[in-house]
């Protein structure tokens, strides 16, 4: 029966699109209809989640198109950031720090993230819960099961998903995401919200989606396990020679904080940076650096250029937020949000 249902959700989501996907391989979509049934069967997962994940998964175009067709345009630094640490951003998020403060306070005291540090990683993840899910996450990790490109990796998601509802008691075909599998009020995937989740609101259950104290204590779950040091900053803004070396400035490379100084580096104020033991790496954004002209350099002065490259010293903060997300803009932007929000 559930195979009669898939076909004629298929005829009414993807018709439209065939000229542009080509045939469908209903073969194909039995066969992994089968293989999840039987997969989710071995984990013990309920007859009831099965036969709810199965009775009607749906195949959307959009989302083969969104996985095929990733942006791939780089903005500058400086446009990432005014794009993600908004006025905006800022003002609601120092709304939310007035509106939860006992929760804030809970996250820090059990999990070691000050307040200032979930609003910012909520904030960029889904703007304080105001980002709406797009796509039931039945319909994406099937559809993105069938298109191939990542099979076993959303497969494991799918799968991740089912024994979640099944141990929470969730209505899994309720569930909705973005069309790549990432939920809630932090953009967890299932295997991360299954290693990580935590019942922040003594409920029994874990939904990181309709419960704000879930969602906060799951991410200061996460990011605790990561490591989190709550007594070290993220970053440091600061300015080098413009004569330095920029192959130096790839994140990658670590120096105690001593090397840096001897090597030019000093505060974005022009003031020495605190010297020590302390290792850091450095990321600028190498590819929009700026250049010296003529207008730069007066021939009746004896005063060297000024510093002119800015940078960050990128602290052991900085690689744990990079551990949930591999960008270097997007863990400089949650430091400066961060700090603003303090």
């Amino acid at each position: 029966m559930w195979r009669v249902s898939a076909f004629f959700a298929f005829l009414l989501v993807c018709m439209p699109a065939l000229a542009d996907t080509g045939k469908f391989d209903f073969a194909r979509w039995d066969s992994i209809m089968d293989n999840i049934r039987a997969r989710a069967t071995a984990q013990n997962i309920s007859d009831d989640t099965i036969n709810a994940t199965l009775r009607n998964p749906k195949f959307v175009p959009s989302i083969v198109k969104s996985d095929k067709n990733q942006s791939e345009f780089k903005l500058t630094l400086d446009e990432y950031l005014k794009k993600t640490v908004s006025s905006t951003r800022i003002t609601r998020g120092r709304q939310m720090r007035t509106k939860y403060p006992t929760l804030l306070s809970r996250i820090d005291n059990t999990y070691g993230l000050p307040p200032h540090v979930i609003l910012a990683f909520w904030g960029m993840e889904s703007n304080y819960g105001e980002v709406k899910a797009r796509h039931r996450l039945v319909d994406a990790f099937f559809t993105l099961i069938y298109d191939g490109r990542r099979e076993k990796f959303f497969t494991d998601q799918l799968l991740a998903l089912m024994k979640i509802a099944d141990d929470n008691k969730l209505d899994i075909t309720t569930i909705r995401g973005s069309w790549a599998g990432a939920m809630g009020h932090f953009q967890f995937i299932p295997t991360t919200l299954a290693s990580y989740g935590v019942d922040g609101n003594s409920d029994n259950r874990v939904d990181i989606i309709n419960s704000i104290g879930d969602a906060m204590a799951s991410a200061g779950n996460y990011l605790n396990k990561l490591g989190w040091n709550k007594n070290e900053r993220i970053v440091r803004r600061v300015i080098l020679p413009a004569d330095f070396d920029t192959s130096l400035m790839d994140g990658k490379t670590k120096k105690t904080l001593t090397e840096w100084a001897k090597m030019g580096v000093i505060n974005s104020d022009g003031t020495p940076i605190p010297t020590g033991n302390m290792v850091a790496g450095l990321v600028a954004d190498a590819a929009n650096l700026p250049t010296n002209t003529d207008d730069d350099f007066s021939p009746d002065s004896d005063v060297a250029p000024r510093p002119v490259v800015v940078a960050y010293l990128t602290y052991p903060n900085f690689y744990r937020i990079k551990k949930w997300n591999n960008s270097n803009w997007y863990a400089i932007a949650i430091a400066e949000l961060s700090d603003t929000l303090k």
